[in-house]
C-alpha cells in the first residue's frame, strides 16, 4: 500500500511548498523508493489553461494533454519522471465532478454538501494515484495557505484522511515562515505558532514543520517551535534561502528531512541516497567556465513565472556546457526598427518565446529578422516559430502582408492559419492541440543532428499551424520543414539551411527538460551561442590588434 505525505503552508504564499515537496520526493527517490507528487489548487478554474500568464505564470502541459499548474514542472524536473492529468486537481474540477454526479442522480436526491460530498471527492482524488500500485509514496501539495476560505475543504479532507488512515501511512508537513526583524536583530517564531495553531484548529496535526528563513535557526529556536507547535525537536527543519532551487534537496538532506519522514512512515530497509548525478550537475552549475547572454523576447517578461520552464531549461543546458547563461529580458512590444540594433547587438543568442494575441508580435518579427540577417543563433518556440515563418515570408519571399490569421484574419498571405479541426471549436478551455504528438525528422537536418534521431515525441499547446499551401515556396527559398507530424503532415520544425543555428519548433521542448536529461535543443542552442560569443570576441581582439599596430 502507498503511504501519503501532505504538504501545507502558512503565514504567507510563495514560500516554496512545491520546491520543498519536490526536494523531499527527490531524496526519497534517491533512496530507491517510487515517488510521485500531486498538486491540489483551491481556485475555481477547472484548470489553468484559460488563466492569464500575468495571473498564474505559465500553464504546464503533460504528455496526456493536461493543462496544469507550473509546480508540476518542478516535480518533473526534480524527479525526471512524467506527471499526468491525475497529478493536478483544482476546486473547479472537484465541484464540476460533484455537480455532474448530482445532475445524473447519483446522490439519490440527497442534499449535496461540502461535507461529505465535496470532501469525499477530494479524498478520492487524493488517493487515486496510490491505487495504481506504481508508487510507494504519494506527496500531495495543497495550494494556498492555511486560513484561506477556498482551501478549507482540502484541509478538512486531510483531517479526515489523517483520522481514517493508520498513523504510519499518513504524514503532514507544514511549511511556514520565520521572519527576521532587522530592528530587533532577531528571528520571530510567533507567526509560525499562529499558523500551526490555525491548522490544529481545523483538526490537522502537523508531524514535521519546515521553516523558511533568511538566517540560520539556533537549537534554542528549534526547541521553542517544537514546544509550542507540539512536534519533536528533530521534526523542526530549517529551510534557509538557497542560491538555486536545485540546492534545496541537499540542504534538506543535511537537515535529515528524509530520515524523519521514513521513520514516521515506518519504512525500513531503504538504501543510502544516490545523488552523484545531482551533485555533478550542481558543480557544473556553480562553477561555469564561460558566460553568454541570451535575449528572451517575450510579452510577459514582467512575471518570470510566465516563462518558468524556459528559464529552467537554460539552467540545465548551461550546466551541461559549463556555461553561465544570463537571460536578458526584452519586451517585444518595445522593439522598433530604430532601436532593434541597440537592444540586440550585445546578445549571443535570441529566443523568441511562446504566447498568444497580437500585442508585441511586430517586435518579435523584427527580432527574428535581426537574428537571421546577422547570423545570430536563433531559437523560436511555438509562436516564436510562427514569427520566424512570417518574417521569412515578408522579407525573403516578398509576401509583404504575410501574417497569421490569429492576428490578422484578413491577411492575403496566411502563412500561419488556424488548424482545420479548430475552426468549429468555440469553447476555450482544454480545446487546443494539447499533449505529446510524434514528429518525424528529416535525415541530415540540423534537428536530426540535435536529436540524433528521426523519430521524436514532444508536447504541444496551440491552435494555429504553418499553412502547408506555402510549403514549396519556403523550401525553394531555404527555410526547410525538417520535422512533420507523420499522421497529419503538420509542420513541427522549421530551420534555415544557410544559417549557423536557426531553428523554430511548433511544440514546447522546455516542458521536457530535466536536471538529469537537459533538452537537446537547448543544449545545442547554448553551445551555438558560445561559439557566436567566441567569434565576436575573436573579431574584437583582431580589430584591437590592428588598431594597436596602426
Amino acid at each position: 500500500m502507498a503511504k501519503f505525505i501532505f504538504v501545507t503552508g502558512g503565514v504567507t504564499s510563495s514560500l516554496g511548498k512545491g520546491i520543498i515537496a519536490a526536494s523531499l520526493a527527490k531524496l526519497l527517490q534517491s533512496r530507491g523508493l517510487k515517488v510521485t507528487i500531486q498538486k491540489f489548487d483551491p481556485y475555481l478554474n477547472v484548470d489553468p489553461g484559460t488563466l492569464n500568464p500575468y495571473e498564474h505564470g505559465e500553464c504546464y502541459v503533460t504528455d496526456d494533454g493536461a493543462e496544469t499548474d507550473l509546480d508540476l514542472g518542478h516535480y518533473e524536473r526534480f524527479l525526471n519522471t512524467a506527471t499526468s492529468q491525475a497529478n493536478n486537481v483544482t476546486t473547479g474540477r472537484i465541484y464540476q465532478t460533484v455537480i455532474n454526479k448530482e445532475r445524473e442522480g447519483e446522490y439519490l436526491g440527497k442534499t449535496v454538501q461540502v461535507v461529505p460530498h465535496i470532501t469525499d471527492e477530494i479524498k478520492r482524488r487524493m488517493l487515486l494515484l496510490g491505487e495504481t500500485g506504481k508508487y510507494d509514496i504519494i506527496i500531495t501539495e495543497l495550494g494556498g495557505t492555511v486560513g484561506d476560505i477556498e482551501s478549507l475543504p482540502f484541509v478538512e479532507a486531510v483531517r479526515q484522511l489523517q483520522w481514517e488512515m493508520p498513523e504510519e501511512d499518513c504524514l503532514v508537513l507544514h511549511l511556514t515562515l520565520i521572519p527576521y526583524l532587522k530592528a530587533a536583530k532577531e528571528l520571530k517564531t510567533k507567526p509560525t505558532q499562529h499558523s500551526v495553531r490555525m491548522l490544529s484548529q481545523e483538526g490537522v496535526r502537523p508531524d514535521v514543520i519546515v521553516c523558511r528563513t533568511e538566517h540560520p535557526l539556533s537549537e534554542e529556536i528549534k526547541r521553542k517551535i517544537a514546544l509550542f507547535c507540539n512536534v519533536k525537536p528533530n521534526a523542526v527543519i530549517e529551510a534557509i534561502d538557497a542560491g538555486t532551487i536545485y540546492e534545496v534537496p541537499l540542504k534538506m538532506l543535511q537537515e535529515g528531512l528524509d530520515v524523519i519522514v521514513l521513520k514516521k512512515l515506518q519504512i525500513n530497509g531503504y538504501s543510502a541516497p544516490e545523488l552523484s548525478k545531482w551533485r555533478g550537475f550542481l558543480d557544473k552549475l556553480n562553477y561555469p567556465k564561460s558566460r553568454i547572454k541570451i535575449g528572451l523576447i517575450g510579452k510577459y517578461i514582467e512575471l518570470q513565472d510566465a516563462y518558468k520552464s524556459i528559464l529552467e531549461a537554460f539552467i540545465h543546458a548551461g550546466a551541461v556546457n559549463q556555461c553561465k547563461v544570463q537571460i536578458i529580458n526584452i519586451h517585444s512590444e518595445y522593439i522598433t526598427e530604430e532601436n532593434v540594433d541597440s537592444k540586440l547587438s550585445e546578445l549571443d543568442g535570441l529566443l523568441v518565446a511562446p504566447g498568444f494575441g497580437a500585442r508585441g508580435v511586430e517586435g518579435k518579427i523584427l527580432a527574428v529578422k535581426y537574428a537571421r540577417e546577422n547570423k545570430m543563433p536563433f531559437f523560436g518556440i511555438c509562436l516564436g516559430m510562427q514569427m520566424a515563418v512570417i518574417e521569412f515570408a515578408r522579407n525573403v519571399l516578398g509576401l509583404t502582408n504575410a501574417h497569421s490569421t490569429e492576428m490578422d484574419p484578413g491577411t492575403p498571405h496566411p502563412v500561419i492559419a488556424l488548424m482545420e479541426e479548430q475552426k468549429k471549436i468555440k469553447k476555450k478551455g482544454g480545446t487546443m492541440r494539447l499533449g505529446a504528438y510524434p514528429c518525424t525528422i528529416l535525415d541530415g537536418s540540423i534537428a536530426n543532428k540535435i536529436y540524433e534521431s528521426t523519430e521524436i515525441s514532444e508536447r504541444h499547446r496551440h491552435r494555429w499551424e504553418f499553412n502547408n499551401n506555402y510549403l514549396n515556396d519556403f523550401e525553394k527559398a531555404g527555410m526547410i520543414p525538417s520535422g512533420k507530424n507523420p499522421q497529419s503532415g503538420l509542420v513541427e520544425i522549421m530551420e534555415l539551411s544557410n544559417h549557423p543555428f536557426f531553428i523554430g519548433v511548433q511544440y514546447h521542448p522546455e516542458l521536457k527538460s530535466t536536471v538529469e536529461n537537459p533538452h537537446p535543443i537547448f543544449v545545442n542552442f547554448v553551445q551555438a551561442a558560445k561559439w557566436y560569443a567566441d567569434s565576436k570576441a575573436g573579431a574584437l581582439s583582431k580589430e584591437m590588434e590592428k588598431q594597436a599596430i596602426s
